[in-house]
Protein backbone atom coordinates (compact mmCIF):
# COMPACT_ATOMS: atom_id res chain seq x y z
CA UNK A 1 0.00 0.00 0.00
CA UNK A 2 2.55 2.63 1.29
CA UNK A 3 4.31 1.95 -2.38
CA UNK A 4 1.09 3.28 -4.65
CA UNK A 5 0.89 5.83 -1.59
CA UNK A 6 4.53 7.37 -1.59
CA UNK A 7 3.76 6.90 -6.11
CA UNK A 8 0.52 9.25 -6.25
CA UNK A 9 2.19 11.63 -3.28
CA UNK A 10 5.01 12.11 -6.67
CA UNK A 11 3.16 11.66 -9.25
CA UNK A 12 0.00 14.16 -7.92
CA UNK A 13 2.14 17.09 -7.02
CA UNK A 14 3.95 17.35 -10.34
CA UNK A 15 0.94 17.65 -11.96
CA UNK A 16 -0.70 19.61 -9.53
CA UNK A 17 2.37 22.03 -9.15
CA UNK A 18 3.04 22.16 -13.00
CA UNK A 19 -0.86 23.19 -13.65
CA UNK A 20 -0.86 26.22 -10.79
CA UNK A 21 3.05 27.60 -12.04
CA UNK A 22 4.58 26.44 -8.57
CA UNK A 23 7.12 23.93 -10.25
CA UNK A 24 10.08 25.73 -9.31
CA UNK A 25 8.99 26.17 -5.46
CA UNK A 26 8.43 21.99 -5.75
CA UNK A 27 11.87 21.58 -6.90
CA UNK A 28 13.65 23.82 -4.31
CA UNK A 29 11.27 22.43 -1.22
CA UNK A 30 12.27 18.95 -1.88
CA UNK A 31 16.42 19.13 -1.94
CA UNK A 32 15.35 21.49 1.11
CA UNK A 33 13.70 18.46 2.45
CA UNK A 34 16.19 16.20 1.55
CA UNK A 35 18.92 17.78 3.17
CA UNK A 36 16.61 18.96 6.45
CA UNK A 37 15.53 14.86 7.09
CA UNK A 38 19.16 14.08 7.36
CA UNK A 39 20.74 17.12 8.72
CA UNK A 40 17.36 18.48 10.84
CA UNK A 41 15.61 15.34 12.06
CA UNK A 42 18.22 12.46 11.57
CA UNK A 43 21.45 13.42 12.85
CA UNK A 44 20.16 15.13 16.08
CA UNK A 45 17.80 12.08 16.96
CA UNK A 46 21.24 9.87 17.53
CA UNK A 47 21.92 11.85 20.66
CA UNK A 48 18.30 11.73 21.97
CA UNK A 49 18.43 7.87 20.85
CA UNK A 50 21.69 7.54 22.94
CA UNK A 51 20.02 8.54 25.95
CA UNK A 52 17.09 6.43 26.12
CA UNK A 53 18.81 3.80 24.45
CA UNK A 54 21.37 3.32 27.00
CA UNK A 55 19.17 3.84 30.12
CA UNK A 56 16.59 0.83 28.53
CA UNK A 57 19.58 -1.16 28.42
CA UNK A 58 19.89 -0.62 32.10
CA UNK A 59 16.56 -1.51 32.71
CA UNK A 60 17.01 -4.39 30.60
CA UNK A 61 19.69 -5.64 33.03
CA UNK A 62 18.39 -4.70 35.97
CA UNK A 63 15.26 -6.31 35.01
CA UNK A 64 12.91 -3.75 35.49
CA UNK A 65 11.43 -4.29 31.93
CA UNK A 66 10.93 -7.84 32.79
CA UNK A 67 9.13 -6.49 35.30
CA UNK A 68 6.89 -3.94 34.31
CA UNK A 69 6.37 -5.95 31.24
CA UNK A 70 4.94 -9.02 33.94
CA UNK A 71 2.88 -6.71 35.69
CA UNK A 72 0.47 -5.89 32.26
CA UNK A 73 0.90 -9.27 30.66
CA UNK A 74 -2.68 -9.64 30.92
CA UNK A 75 -3.38 -6.67 28.18
CA UNK A 76 -0.30 -6.79 26.68
CA UNK A 77 -0.93 -10.72 25.54
CA UNK A 78 -4.38 -9.61 24.14
CA UNK A 79 -3.12 -7.15 22.18
CA UNK A 80 -0.04 -8.85 20.83
CA UNK A 81 -0.64 -12.85 21.03
CA UNK A 82 2.51 -13.53 18.87
CA UNK A 83 4.77 -11.75 20.79
CA UNK A 84 5.91 -14.11 23.58
CA UNK A 85 5.19 -13.10 27.41
CA UNK A 86 8.30 -12.86 28.18
CA UNK A 87 10.07 -11.69 25.14
CA UNK A 88 11.75 -8.10 25.72
CA UNK A 89 9.41 -6.59 22.92
CA UNK A 90 6.86 -6.26 25.61
CA UNK A 91 8.80 -4.32 27.86
CA UNK A 92 9.95 -1.87 25.18
CA UNK A 93 6.87 -1.40 23.86
CA UNK A 94 5.20 -0.93 27.51
CA UNK A 95 7.56 1.89 27.63
CA UNK A 96 7.01 3.51 24.54
CA UNK A 97 3.27 3.71 25.48
CA UNK A 98 3.77 5.01 28.84
CA UNK A 99 6.15 7.77 27.28
CA UNK A 100 3.39 8.58 24.63
CA UNK A 101 0.66 8.67 27.26
CA UNK A 102 2.72 11.12 29.47
CA UNK A 103 3.56 13.60 26.29
CA UNK A 104 7.69 12.89 26.34
CA UNK A 105 8.40 12.27 22.78
CA UNK A 106 11.63 12.78 23.03
CA UNK A 107 11.44 9.20 25.26
CA UNK A 108 8.84 7.83 23.30
CA UNK A 109 10.32 7.69 19.69
CA UNK A 110 13.62 6.09 20.89
CA UNK A 111 11.69 3.96 23.03
CA UNK A 112 9.34 2.93 19.72
CA UNK A 113 12.50 2.20 17.61
CA UNK A 114 13.92 -0.36 20.39
CA UNK A 115 10.50 -1.98 20.51
CA UNK A 116 10.71 -1.93 16.60
CA UNK A 117 13.89 -3.64 17.07
CA UNK A 118 13.09 -6.21 19.47
CA UNK A 119 9.56 -7.50 17.18
CA UNK A 120 11.75 -7.55 14.39
CA UNK A 121 13.49 -10.42 15.99
CA UNK A 122 10.72 -12.68 16.19
CA UNK A 123 9.91 -11.53 12.11
CA UNK A 124 10.24 -14.59 10.48
CA UNK A 125 9.68 -12.65 7.17
CA UNK A 126 12.13 -9.87 7.07
CA UNK A 127 10.88 -6.65 4.92
CA UNK A 128 7.32 -7.73 5.54
CA UNK A 129 5.65 -6.16 8.38
CA UNK A 130 4.20 -8.61 11.55
CA UNK A 131 0.78 -8.13 12.89
CA UNK A 132 2.36 -7.29 16.59
CA UNK A 133 4.19 -4.35 14.21
CA UNK A 134 0.94 -3.08 12.42
CA UNK A 135 -0.87 -3.45 15.69
CA UNK A 136 2.00 -1.26 17.58
CA UNK A 137 2.07 1.36 15.09
CA UNK A 138 -1.73 1.63 15.07
CA UNK A 139 -1.55 2.44 19.10
CA UNK A 140 1.60 4.90 18.00
CA UNK A 141 -0.75 6.80 15.55
CA UNK A 142 -3.35 7.04 18.34
CA UNK A 143 -1.81 6.79 21.59
CA UNK A 144 -4.21 7.80 24.50
CA UNK A 145 -2.95 11.53 25.92
CA UNK A 146 -3.00 12.48 29.46
CA UNK A 147 -1.91 16.16 28.68
CA UNK A 148 -1.22 17.51 25.01
CA UNK A 149 0.67 19.90 26.48
CA UNK A 150 1.52 21.45 22.95
CA UNK A 151 -1.70 22.00 22.01
CA UNK A 152 -2.31 23.72 25.33
CA UNK A 153 1.01 25.80 25.62
CA UNK A 154 0.13 27.18 21.90
CA UNK A 155 -3.75 28.23 23.69
CA UNK A 156 -2.11 29.78 26.12
CA UNK A 157 0.69 31.93 24.09
CA UNK A 158 -2.11 33.15 22.05
CA UNK A 159 -4.04 34.67 25.21
CA UNK A 160 -6.54 31.87 26.15
CA UNK A 161 -8.29 32.34 29.31
CA UNK A 162 -8.46 28.12 30.14
CA UNK A 163 -5.96 26.93 27.85
CA UNK A 164 -6.63 23.39 29.82
CA UNK A 165 -10.02 23.59 29.02
CA UNK A 166 -9.13 20.71 26.34
CA UNK A 167 -7.21 18.03 28.63
CA UNK A 168 -10.74 16.09 28.77
CA UNK A 169 -11.70 16.38 25.11
CA UNK A 170 -8.41 15.20 24.04
CA UNK A 171 -7.76 12.57 26.56
CA UNK A 172 -11.58 11.02 25.23
CA UNK A 173 -10.54 11.59 22.10
CA UNK A 174 -7.28 9.70 21.97
CA UNK A 175 -9.40 7.55 23.68
CA UNK A 176 -11.74 6.77 20.74
CA UNK A 177 -8.82 6.95 18.42
CA UNK A 178 -7.43 4.23 19.87
CA UNK A 179 -10.10 1.96 20.21
CA UNK A 180 -10.60 2.29 16.43
CA UNK A 181 -7.09 1.69 15.86
CA UNK A 182 -6.37 -1.50 17.48
CA UNK A 183 -9.58 -2.52 16.64
CA UNK A 184 -9.33 -1.65 12.37
CA UNK A 185 -5.68 -2.98 13.12
CA UNK A 186 -7.41 -6.89 14.51
CA UNK A 187 -9.55 -6.38 11.76
CA UNK A 188 -7.52 -5.73 8.56
CA UNK A 189 -4.64 -8.06 8.99
CA UNK A 190 -7.57 -11.33 8.86
CA UNK A 191 -8.31 -9.41 4.95
CA UNK A 192 -7.16 -11.57 2.57
CA UNK A 193 -5.33 -8.81 0.79
CA UNK A 194 -3.50 -8.57 4.29
CA UNK A 195 -3.24 -11.78 5.47
CA UNK A 196 0.17 -13.06 5.71
CA UNK A 197 0.67 -16.37 3.96
CA UNK A 198 2.02 -18.98 5.89
CA UNK A 199 3.03 -21.28 2.88
CA UNK A 200 6.80 -20.69 3.31
CA UNK A 201 6.69 -20.18 6.96
CA UNK A 202 8.46 -22.83 7.55
CA UNK A 203 11.62 -21.86 5.56
CA UNK A 204 11.32 -17.88 6.27
CA UNK A 205 11.70 -18.98 10.03
CA UNK A 206 14.93 -21.71 8.75
CA UNK A 207 16.34 -18.57 7.35
CA UNK A 208 15.75 -15.94 10.43
CA UNK A 209 17.14 -18.79 12.35
CA UNK A 210 20.02 -18.55 10.31
CA UNK A 211 20.63 -14.89 9.71
CA UNK A 212 20.67 -14.14 14.03
CA UNK A 213 23.13 -16.89 14.35
CA UNK A 214 24.95 -15.14 11.72
CA UNK A 215 24.69 -11.88 13.24
CA UNK A 216 25.76 -13.18 16.47
CA UNK A 217 22.25 -12.83 18.20
CA UNK A 218 21.35 -16.69 19.48
CA UNK A 219 23.42 -19.10 21.04
CA UNK A 220 26.55 -17.95 19.96
CA UNK A 221 25.88 -14.89 22.24
CA UNK A 222 26.41 -15.45 25.76
CA UNK A 223 23.66 -15.00 27.80
CA UNK A 224 23.40 -11.91 30.22
CA UNK A 225 24.47 -11.81 33.42
CA UNK A 226 21.85 -12.40 35.85
CA UNK A 227 21.40 -9.06 38.46
CA UNK A 228 21.73 -9.78 42.39
CA UNK A 229 18.80 -9.54 44.40
CA UNK A 230 17.94 -5.89 46.24
CA UNK A 231 19.88 -6.09 49.67
CA UNK A 232 18.44 -4.14 52.94
CA UNK A 233 20.48 -1.59 52.06
CA UNK A 234 19.61 -1.12 49.01
CA UNK A 235 16.06 -1.18 49.45
CA UNK A 236 16.51 1.97 51.90
CA UNK A 237 17.98 4.24 49.25
CA UNK A 238 15.21 3.35 46.88
CA UNK A 239 12.61 4.51 49.36
CA UNK A 240 14.99 7.79 50.43
CA UNK A 241 15.04 8.11 46.81
CA UNK A 242 11.35 7.48 45.93
CA UNK A 243 10.74 10.01 49.22
CA UNK A 244 12.29 13.01 47.64
CA UNK A 245 10.36 12.31 44.23
CA UNK A 246 7.09 12.52 46.46
CA UNK A 247 8.19 15.62 48.52
CA UNK A 248 9.20 17.04 44.84
CA UNK A 249 5.69 16.25 43.19
CA UNK A 250 3.14 17.80 46.25
CA UNK A 251 5.81 21.11 46.07
CA UNK A 252 4.97 21.11 42.56
CA UNK A 253 0.99 20.17 42.32
CA UNK A 254 0.31 21.04 45.76
CA UNK A 255 2.74 24.91 46.54
CA UNK A 256 -0.29 26.14 48.58
CA UNK A 257 -0.16 22.90 51.01
CA UNK A 258 3.58 23.48 50.88
CA UNK A 259 3.29 27.08 51.94
CA UNK A 260 1.18 26.30 54.40
CA UNK A 261 3.64 24.82 56.37
CA UNK A 262 5.80 27.20 55.83
CA UNK A 263 8.30 24.99 53.32
CA UNK A 264 10.03 26.72 50.61
CA UNK A 265 8.77 25.43 47.07
CA UNK A 266 10.24 26.31 43.91
CA UNK A 267 8.46 28.23 41.46
CA UNK A 268 6.20 26.46 39.33
CA UNK A 269 6.01 26.23 35.67
CA UNK A 270 4.17 29.07 33.83
CA UNK A 271 2.10 26.62 32.54
CA UNK A 272 0.65 25.40 35.58
CA UNK A 273 -0.22 28.85 37.14
CA UNK A 274 -3.57 29.40 38.33
CA UNK A 275 -4.78 25.92 37.55
CA UNK A 276 -7.08 23.31 39.53
CA UNK A 277 -5.33 20.59 41.40
CA UNK A 278 -6.19 17.86 38.28
CA UNK A 279 -4.33 19.65 36.25
CA UNK A 280 -1.65 20.64 38.44
CA UNK A 281 -1.41 17.34 38.91
CA UNK A 282 -0.69 15.86 35.53
CA UNK A 283 1.42 18.80 35.01
CA UNK A 284 3.53 18.11 37.78
CA UNK A 285 3.86 14.35 36.59
CA UNK A 286 4.94 15.40 33.25
CA UNK A 287 7.45 17.60 34.64
CA UNK A 288 8.87 14.74 36.73
CA UNK A 289 8.54 12.02 34.59
CA UNK A 290 11.79 12.53 32.67
CA UNK A 291 14.27 12.84 35.49
CA UNK A 292 12.77 10.45 37.30
CA UNK A 293 13.69 7.71 34.61
CA UNK A 294 16.85 9.64 33.79
CA UNK A 295 18.24 8.77 37.64
CA UNK A 296 16.11 5.87 38.85
CA UNK A 297 16.79 3.27 36.17
CA UNK A 298 20.72 3.96 36.92
CA UNK A 299 20.07 3.85 40.18
CA UNK A 300 17.77 0.62 40.22
CA UNK A 301 20.50 -0.91 37.97
CA UNK A 302 23.95 0.27 40.23
CA UNK A 303 21.65 -0.98 43.41
CA UNK A 304 21.54 -4.89 41.67
CA UNK A 305 25.23 -4.86 40.38
CA UNK A 306 24.66 -3.51 37.32
CA UNK A 307 27.89 -1.84 35.77
CA UNK A 308 25.99 1.19 34.97
CA UNK A 309 28.11 3.20 32.83
CA UNK A 310 29.56 0.18 30.18
CA UNK A 311 26.04 -0.76 30.05
CA UNK A 312 24.76 2.33 29.37
CA UNK A 313 27.40 2.89 26.71
CA UNK A 314 26.82 -0.22 25.12
CA UNK A 315 23.02 0.31 24.46
CA UNK A 316 23.75 3.76 23.43
CA UNK A 317 25.96 2.89 20.50
CA UNK A 318 22.91 1.34 18.87
CA UNK A 319 21.70 4.55 18.13
CA UNK A 320 23.72 5.31 15.30
CA UNK A 321 22.96 1.96 13.41
CA UNK A 322 19.59 2.83 13.54
CA UNK A 323 19.68 6.25 12.38
CA UNK A 324 21.73 5.41 9.62
CA UNK A 325 18.64 2.84 8.52
CA UNK A 326 16.35 5.05 9.19
CA UNK A 327 17.83 7.46 6.82
CA UNK A 328 16.00 6.75 3.27
CA UNK A 329 12.80 5.94 4.51
CA UNK A 330 12.76 9.22 6.38
CA UNK A 331 13.92 11.30 3.20
CA UNK A 332 11.25 9.51 0.86
CA UNK A 333 8.36 10.20 2.79
CA UNK A 334 9.54 13.66 3.92
CA UNK A 335 10.24 15.05 0.01
CA UNK A 336 7.12 13.39 -1.14
CA UNK A 337 5.44 15.41 1.34
CA UNK A 338 7.22 18.29 1.09
CA UNK A 339 6.58 18.51 -2.46
CA UNK A 340 2.56 18.01 -2.04
CA UNK A 341 2.87 21.09 0.10
CA UNK A 342 4.44 23.10 -2.41
CA UNK A 343 2.92 22.28 -5.17
CA UNK A 344 -1.02 23.61 -3.42
CA UNK A 345 -2.31 20.21 -3.41
CA UNK A 346 -3.58 20.73 0.61
CA UNK A 347 -4.43 24.31 -0.93
CA UNK A 348 -6.79 22.80 -3.77
CA UNK A 349 -8.11 20.18 -1.67
CA UNK A 350 -9.10 22.51 1.12
CA UNK A 351 -11.21 24.34 -1.55
CA UNK A 352 -12.74 21.32 -3.81
CA UNK A 353 -14.01 19.49 -0.31
CA UNK A 354 -15.32 23.11 1.69
CA UNK A 355 -18.67 22.65 0.22
CA UNK A 356 -19.41 19.31 1.23
CA UNK A 357 -17.95 19.56 4.58
CA UNK A 358 -20.64 22.94 5.16
CA UNK A 359 -23.44 20.57 4.56
CA UNK A 360 -22.23 18.22 7.11
CA UNK A 361 -21.87 21.10 9.96
CA UNK A 362 -17.75 20.78 10.02
CA UNK A 363 -15.99 23.90 9.90
CA UNK A 364 -13.80 24.52 7.10
CA UNK A 365 -11.30 26.40 8.96
CA UNK A 366 -10.55 23.35 10.13
CA UNK A 367 -9.86 21.20 7.16
CA UNK A 368 -6.30 22.57 5.86
CA UNK A 369 -4.96 21.51 9.78
CA UNK A 370 -6.70 18.10 9.78
CA UNK A 371 -5.51 17.30 5.90
CA UNK A 372 -1.98 18.15 7.11
CA UNK A 373 -1.85 16.57 10.42
CA UNK A 374 -1.22 12.82 8.98
CA UNK A 375 1.86 14.52 6.82
CA UNK A 376 3.76 17.45 8.37
CA UNK A 377 3.41 17.98 12.03
CA UNK A 378 6.04 21.20 12.18
CA UNK A 379 3.07 22.49 8.94
CA UNK A 380 -0.04 21.81 10.88
CA UNK A 381 1.33 23.44 14.43
CA UNK A 382 1.99 26.54 11.76
CA UNK A 383 -1.80 25.98 10.69
CA UNK A 384 -2.64 25.52 14.17
CA UNK A 385 -1.55 28.99 15.32
CA UNK A 386 -1.89 30.95 12.30
CA UNK A 387 -6.45 29.80 13.24
CA UNK A 388 -6.22 30.38 17.08
CA UNK A 389 -4.50 33.85 16.25
CA UNK A 390 -7.46 34.56 13.38
CA UNK A 391 -10.19 32.99 15.51
CA UNK A 392 -9.10 33.67 18.61
CA UNK A 393 -7.80 30.86 20.99
CA UNK A 394 -11.44 29.96 23.18
CA UNK A 395 -14.03 29.82 20.27
CA UNK A 396 -14.91 26.38 19.60
CA UNK A 397 -13.06 26.09 16.48
CA UNK A 398 -10.02 26.97 18.21
CA UNK A 399 -10.73 24.06 20.83
CA UNK A 400 -11.48 21.38 18.11
CA UNK A 401 -8.54 22.72 16.21
CA UNK A 402 -6.64 21.78 19.85
CA UNK A 403 -8.29 19.08 20.48
CA UNK A 404 -7.48 17.49 17.07
CA UNK A 405 -3.86 18.90 17.38
CA UNK A 406 -3.19 16.83 20.64
CA UNK A 407 -5.11 13.60 19.70
CA UNK A 408 -3.87 12.69 16.47
CA UNK A 409 -0.41 12.11 15.24
CA UNK A 410 2.20 12.69 12.16
CA UNK A 411 1.08 8.95 10.60
CA UNK A 412 3.13 9.10 7.88
CA UNK A 413 6.80 10.34 9.67
CA UNK A 414 5.94 7.93 12.49
CA UNK A 415 5.06 4.65 9.64
CA UNK A 416 8.87 6.20 7.78
CA UNK A 417 10.93 6.45 10.96
CA UNK A 418 9.67 2.92 12.58
CA UNK A 419 9.23 1.35 9.61
CA UNK A 420 13.26 2.27 8.30
CA UNK A 421 14.50 1.79 11.44
CA UNK A 422 13.79 -1.82 10.65
CA UNK A 423 14.00 -1.79 7.31
CA UNK A 424 10.24 -2.86 6.40
CA UNK A 425 9.17 -1.91 2.83
CA UNK A 426 5.89 -3.95 2.68
CA UNK A 427 3.77 -2.21 5.38
CA UNK A 428 0.30 -4.34 5.17
CA UNK A 429 -2.24 -2.55 6.53
CA UNK A 430 -0.23 -0.25 9.19
CA UNK A 431 -1.03 3.06 7.07
CA UNK A 432 -5.20 1.81 6.80
CA UNK A 433 -4.94 1.18 10.77
CA UNK A 434 -2.90 4.82 11.23
CA UNK A 435 -5.41 6.62 9.17
CA UNK A 436 -8.77 5.15 10.56
CA UNK A 437 -7.62 6.00 13.84
CA UNK A 438 -6.44 9.79 12.59
CA UNK A 439 -10.41 9.99 10.91
CA UNK A 440 -11.52 8.84 14.38
CA UNK A 441 -10.13 11.31 16.62
CA UNK A 442 -11.06 13.79 14.38
CA UNK A 443 -14.73 13.11 14.03
CA UNK A 444 -14.47 12.41 18.07
CA UNK A 445 -12.83 15.67 18.55
CA UNK A 446 -15.23 17.53 16.74
CA UNK A 447 -18.21 15.43 18.50
CA UNK A 448 -16.68 15.74 21.83
CA UNK A 449 -15.75 19.76 21.67
CA UNK A 450 -19.35 20.50 20.39
CA UNK A 451 -21.31 18.99 23.35
CA UNK A 452 -18.70 20.36 25.89
CA UNK A 453 -17.95 24.23 24.79
CA UNK A 454 -21.22 24.84 22.83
Amino acid sequence: MLNWIWLAMLVVAVLVGGFTGHLPELTKGAFEQAKDAVMGIALPLIGIMAIWLGIMRLAERAGLVQLIAHALRPLMRRLFPDVPPEHPAMGSMVMNMAANMLGLGNAATPLGLRAMQDLERLNPRPGVATNAMCTFLAINTASIQLVPTTAIALLAVAGSKNPTAIVVTAFLATCCAACAGVLAAKVLEKLPMFRLSSRHHSHESHASHARDEKNGKNATQPAAEEPRPLTGAGRAVLAIFAAAFAAMFVLLAFPDAAAAVHVPAPAPPAEMAGKGPVIRVLFAVSVLAVPFLLSFFPLYAALRGVKVYEQFTEGAKEAFAVAQRIVPFLVAMLVAIRMLREAGVIDLLTRTLTPALGAIHFPADLLPMVLMRPLSGSATQGLFVELINRLGPDTLTSRIAGTIYGSTETTFYVLAVYFGSVSIRQTRHAVAAGLIADTVAVIASTAICTAMFR
